[in-house]
């Protein structure tokens, strides 16, 4: 194995794309949100990523078992324009190994030529929250604007602490190979995998890129999440029975 291994799964042709992020975070937002845009948008897997930064293990699935790897897909929306959706399960394991996989997800990106990126991530609030609000973060005054009028805040000083992994990488780094970059940040609890902040975040991406995905199966996981969320508050409510009980500010998590 290669310090990174590419895989080239299918030949595509999109004509200027737009770089989604998703990995695992906080919240699962950014997962859960580009996988649900792959989901509901006809992409195509072209090519994989391996490498000896991600942790040693495999997934096992009917067909038999992967290696941990990050995937590639070419979508191709219904209206405005094409994007390459990064996914996978892991990121790397040290602050070495974030570098190199970041430079090489924007090697592969600007050989697909790729100008434009956005980072899809969450805020934690250490609290449950009702209305998630969408954070950004971006290389340039420039993109404030229009990201703004489709609902995106931007906050002095937030998120506190800078944006970590991946996805604050793709706007340092692709900000260094005169890259536009931002990061959409869903507000969410911080210890709870979160679709209806996924969905707010989706809502904000497909508004400033003119395409259009149906939310039900993020709606339906949201009411998941929300009938968890209601049996925690019920065994806090009465003294944590059973031996359970809501994470505290000091231990913020997420799930998944």
């Amino acid at each position: 194995m290669d310090e990174f291994d590419i895989e080239t799964v299918a030949e595509y042709d999109l004509d200027e794309p737009v770089l989604i992020e998703g990995l695992p975070g906080v919240g699962h937002i950014g997962k859960l949100a580009a996988e649900h845009l792959l989901e509901e948008c006809e992409s195509e897997l072209v090519r994989r990523v391996y490498s000896e930064y991600f942790p040693p293990q495999v997934s096992v699935a009917d067909e038999g078992v992967e290696l941990a790897c990050l995937e590639f897909h070419a979508v191709t929306p219904d209206e405005g324009n094409e994007l390459l959706v990064l996914t996978g399960d892991h990121q790397a394991q040290d602050t070495v190994g974030h570098y190199r996989l970041t430079e090489t997800v924007l090697d592969v990106a600007e050989s697909a030529g790729v100008s434009r990126l956005f980072a899809l991530g969450g805020v934690p609030t250490g609290e449950l929250v009702d209305d998630h609000d969408v954070i950004g973060a971006v290389t340039s005054g420039d993109l404030v604007e229009d990201l703004e009028e489709v609902g995106v805040e931007f906050r002095e000083d937030e998120p506190a602490g800078g944006i970590v992994g991946v996805s604050g990488l793709v706007l340092g780094l692709g900000d260094r190979r005169g890259l536009d970059a931002a990061c959409l940040m869903g507000e969410t609890s911080g210890y709870l995998v979160d679709p209806k902040s996924a969905q707010a975040v989706l809502s904000v991406l497909q508004e400033a890129l003119g395409f259009s995905v149906g939310f039900e199966s993020l709606e339906d996981r949201a009411e998941e999440m929300e009938e968890v969320v209601r049996q925690i508050q019920e065994l806090e409510g009465s003294g944590g029975g059973g031996g359970m009980s809501a994470p505290s500010d000091d231990n913020l998590r997420y799930i998944g």
